[in-house]
């Protein structure tokens, strides 16, 4: 059976609704498995369970300094492109890409000297989305 599947563009606005972000830039990544977001300030309180962080950071336009504690977390390790091995905070929150709202899992990082504060990978979109590389912006057209 063939299922219908929206097209996104290589970059795309979504809403991390949970998060209190809206209208942030996505690079929809293929080639990267996992999904990330823009963080600072990433601590972890060992006595309460606790992991906490900053999104995005002062010189964007949606940073709002607010910090977030979350007990729902778990330590992961990822492998980057180029075969190195870094060790992040996992969670899971809803995302809304298009009109659409899925739960799925980001891992902290600081992608400051990266251009967009969000990244897909193939988790988030693989049997929901045919991904135009040649477009941005599809679905807020």
């Amino acid at each position: 059976m063939i299922t219908k599947r929206a097209i996104i563009g290589r970059i795309e606005k979504v809403d991390l609704p949970d998060l209190e972000l809206f209208g942030i830039d996505a690079k929809v990544d293929t080639g990267a498995y996992s999904s990330a977001i823009h963080c600072h300030y990433i601590k972890e309180n060992y006595e309460e369970k606790i992991v906490s962080f900053k999104l995005l950071d002062p010189s964007h336009p949606n940073y709002n300094n607010k910090e977030i504690k979350l007990t729902d977390y778990a330590k992961v390790k990822v492998k980057s492109s180029s075969g190195t091995s870094q060790n992040r905070y996992k969670i899971n929150t809803t995302i809304i890409i298009g009109n659409k709202s899925y739960k799925t899992n980001f891992t902290l990082t600081n992608r400051s000297k990266m251009r967009n504060p969000i990244l897909l990978g193939r988790k988030v979109f693989s049997k929901r989305f045919f991904v135009d590389a040649s477009q941005k912006y599809i679905l807020n057209k």
